[in-house]
């Protein structure tokens, strides 16, 4: 029985793909199998013919590093619009093999090793918010192609595009997290690990897997980056992960993901007691 899809807070989000949690995009504990029938690494290479997602390993020394921009920076970019979301902190493999992105990588390994990646689509189109990509990994191949690994790093937003040849490259504007006030951010955390440790057990229960009682899914992080990470395992819930992206508020994100959470575990009780009624039905 494949696991339901997530059902979003806000029903304008208008999914076109079976969106699944894979908690596994950022924690090493193996267990939730995700509704796709593939990991995140499988799912993007669904996405080959456009820009070949796969994963590589190289290494190069660490001295790449720049201190962060503040949000009154404005910065060039280059910019690489993919069908998917980065989170801040999230992992994303990548091969690169078409003409113009191959360029861009002779560019960027040769300067700050970091791109924009913004989400885009047929029917929404490109997006003005993404996140940084900074390269931490790379493998050249014989033939020109590149093996990436990339790691999810500031926010940002396109004030303006310099130029479309022959790649896209934009001045942005940084984003950052307003001030939550007196909310309880710890606590709104703490409530969507729980949603999360509890969707986690009614899936594996779902599909005949063993009720393991879910680890530390949060793992000491605050709550901002913690939101992001939730965030980044709504896999095949594309625009929902972007509406997530371009809130500029941690306690509305973590409220947004507690009722997606929250509606999603409603959903997987109820088909838990249909599957106990009924068992055959699974």
């Amino acid at each position: 029985m494949a696991l339901p899809q997530l059902i979003p807070s806000h029903s304008s989000s208008s999914l076109t793909h079976q969106p699944s949690i894979n908690h596994r995009a950022a924690n090493p504990y193996p267990i939730f199998k995700p509704f796709l029938k593939s990991s995140s690494l499988s799912q993007s290479r669904r996405y080959q013919r456009l820009n070949s997602l796969r994963c590589s390993a190289s290494s190069f020394s660490d001295n790449h590093h720049t201190d962060p921009p503040t949000s009154d920076d404005v910065e060039e970019l280059p910019i690489f619009p993919l069908p998917l979301v980065l989170f801040p902190g999230a992992i994303l493999p990548l091969q690169i093999f078409e003409f113009r992105y191959r360029i861009m990588m002779h560019t960027l390994l040769h300067t700050d090793l970091r791109f924009g990646v913004i989400y885009s689509d047929s029917v929404t189109g490109t997006a003005d918010v993404g996140c940084v990509g900074e390269i931490v990994k790379h493998e050249r191949l014989v033939d020109d192609r590149f093996f990436l690994i990339c790691k999810g790093q500031e926010r940002f937003r396109i004030a303006n595009v310099v130029r479309k040849k022959p790649y896209l490259v934009a001045e942005v504007n940084w984003l950052e997290d307003r001030p939550s006030g007196s909310e309880d951010l710890d606590g709104l955390a703490n409530e969507v690990e729980n949603y999360m440790k509890d969707v986690i057990r009614l899936s594996n229960r779902l599909n005949g897997k063993q009720e393991k009682e879910a680890l530390d899914l949060r793992r000491n992080q605050f709550p901002t980056p913690f939101s992001f990470f939730v965030g980044s395992t709504f896999e095949g819930a594309p625009r929902e992960q972007q509406a997530l992206l371009e809130l500029e508020d941690t306690a509305t994100r973590l409220k947004r993901e507690k009722e997606t959470l929250r509606n999603t575990l409603n959903y997987l009780s109820a088909a838990s007691a249909v599957k106990d009624v009924f068992p055959s039905s699974s």
